[in-house]
């Protein structure tokens, strides 16, 4: 009986430690039971969440796609941008070199009709022409001198001539004189 005595004693205490404890054991079982609601509700809410973020990375990841594509599309409306003033600017520059080019041919072309009419042979040939009229204007010109020396000779001679003449006129005239005289004298 000792046994049944202890088992009671043990009941006895057991049924006294329940009074006893029993309002924290009801307190600790209530505020499991109200933890375990929380920790459902918050399981609830972790689905509804992890359902927003995963609808949230779907429509992210749609956009991201999107904006890849877009941002693609802007980076190749940059490069084209870049180059298309890059290759303005490579126009602007060639417009001056075909400026300058231009003036540089224009210079040549100048040249080339300076040199053109200074060209050698053809400067041979005006040269050889030149001498050939030269030599023909020579020519006329001594024969010209030559009648012009012969027409001073003739006129000095002509000259010569008409004084003599004259003097031999003068002198008859004074010989008609006295002779008149004389005779004026002698009727």
């Amino acid at each position: 009986m000792l046994t049944a005595n202890r088992l009671e004693k043990i009941m006895e205490l057991e049924a006294e430690l329940r009074a006893e404890y029993q309002e924290q054991l009801d307190a600790k079982t209530a505020e499991i039971e109200a933890r375990n609601a929380e920790v459902k509700a918050l399981t609830s809410t972790e689905a509804e969440l992890r359902a927003t973020v995963n609808k949230q990375l779907e429509t992210i990841t749609e956009l991201s796609e999107k904006a890849t594509g877009t941002q693609k599309i802007e980076q190749r409306n940059r490069e084209l941008h870049n180059r298309s003033e890059n290759l303005q600017t490579e126009i602007a520059e060639i417009k001056k070199r075909v400026k300058t080019l231009q003036k540089d041919l224009a210079a040549v072309r100048e040249e080339n009709k300076t040199l053109t009419r200074l060209d050698p042979e053809r400067m041979k040939k005006n040269l050889d022409a030149s001498k050939k009229k030269l030599a023909e204007k020579t020519k006329a010109a001594d024969t010209l001198q030559k009648t012009l020396n012969e027409s001073k000779r003739e006129n000095a001679d002509l000259k010569r001539q008409l004084e003599a003449a004259e003097a031999k006129l003068a002198a008859i005239e004074t010989e008609d004189e006295s002779v008149v005289e004389d005779e004026a004298t002698a009727a």
